[in-house]
């Protein structure tokens, strides 16, 4: 079961997030997005609140906080409602980090926390899209064989956040026939990062295309090393992040066409007592909460340590759709405004339609 009531530590800490995206996201997002780039101190001041070493024990440079991807999703939300690429670019390292302190080995996380989860912000990455028509996170091409104490990777990911600024990057590849996680070095003389890809939306956030070629690594390496990782929870976690960032666009959305069509006059009214406007903004009230309340369910079943496969699955599958229509709707209210790129709402169209296409790119 999980309740509607934040916790007193719940409240603080989203209202931090708020503030911090009210202060310098909101109003600054969209010279962001043309300029094409997050200014570093911004994305250093929601690092220093905890976006993603909240959970990390102290003596690996965290906050020593309990897991809660209930927490974490209300973060997202509020980081997604700012800007999606601010969100993205801020928590991106969550997926290495977490990962690699609940499923990593002792000498792993001696290694390699300590690295990435300072006073400074550090980018890491998580590769796990591959280029291929209808992938399945579940059903890797990219594959590793062990080969003489090492493996050997061989494959191309894409969509891969920060990947050409991170030291290292955990890379999602089966191994036989059973999906498992890398962490592999930019030194490494088997993995290739490419130029800057060019999407349709996230154009503040950098992401690359990873071609792996006989990649080589230690068997050190391999998360979890002889024992591996539950991938599975990976996924699960990430795809619950997914839907709070859903959330947060869808949400961002709906208000600015909300207020906007309160303001909008024709014919000597504001368009929001038009009925067919009404029933949009109603329509977009409640697909919002629906979304909000599926990922709080996924993750409420996460944190009592059961599996929340099917329910992340579906709430994935729900919030890639909704955040698609309610971004859409948001643009029709604003009319011809809205194909305009002074206002926010065409930038949340272009981001929400990643929702649906996008895997492991975020994580509670």
């Amino acid at each position: 079961m999980f309740g509607f009531l934040m916790s007193k530590e719940q409240k603080m800490i989203t209202d931090s997030f708020a503030k911090l995206v009210k202060d310098i996201i909101i109003n600054d997002a969209g010279d962001f997005d043309e300029k094409g780039e997050i200014p570093e101190k911004h994305i250093q001041k929601a690092w220093e609140l905890g976006a993603s070493v909240s959970m990390i024990p102290e003596e690996f440079g965290g906050f020593g906080m309990e897991d809660s991807p209930v927490t974490g999703a209300l973060i997202l939300e509020e980081l997604a409602y700012g800007d999606m690429a601010f969100a993205v670019a801020v928590t991106q390292p969550s997926l290495f980090i977490n990962s690699l302190y609940e499923m990593g080995t002792d000498d792993q996380k001696k290694k390699y926390l300590p690295k990435y989860c300072g006073e400074k912000y550090t980018p890491c990455s998580f590769a796990v899209n591959e280029p291929s028509f209808g992938f399945d996170a579940m059903d890797l091409q990219t594959e590793a064989v062990k080969k003489n104490g090492s493996y050997i990777i061989n494959g191309k990911k894409c969509f891969v956040p920060l990947a050409a600024k991170s030291d290292d990057i955990m890379v999602a590849a089966k191994l036989d026939g059973v999906n498992n996680v890398f962490i592999i070095n930019k030194d490494n003389p088997g993995m290739k990062i490419s130029e800057r890809e060019k999407n349709m939306g996230l154009y503040s956030l950098e992401t690359n295309e990873v071609v792996l070629e006989n990649c080589e690594i230690d068997a050190v390496d391999r998360l979890g090393e002889e024992n591996g990782c539950n991938y599975d929870r990976i996924l699960q976690r990430s795809r619950i992040g997914m839907v709070a960032i859903g959330t947060g666009v869808a949400k961002a959305s709906f208000e600015f066409a909300k207020n906007y069509a309160k303001d909008r006059k024709q014919f000597g009214e504001p368009i929001v007592n038009r009925q067919s406007v009404a029933f949009m903004l109603a329509e977009m009230a409640y697909e919002v909460d629906a979304m909000r309340l599926m990922g709080w369910k996924a993750a409420s079943k996460l944190e009592a340590g059961k599996d929340a496969r099917k329910e992340a699955y579906l709430a994935k599958l729900y919030a890639g759709e909704m955040a698609m229509k309610i971004t859409d709707y948001g643009v029709q209210i604003m009319g011809g405004h809205g194909y305009i790129r002074e206002y926010p709402v065409e930038r949340y169209y272009r981001n929400g339609r990643g929702i649906s296409i996008i895997e492991a790119i975020a994580t509670v």
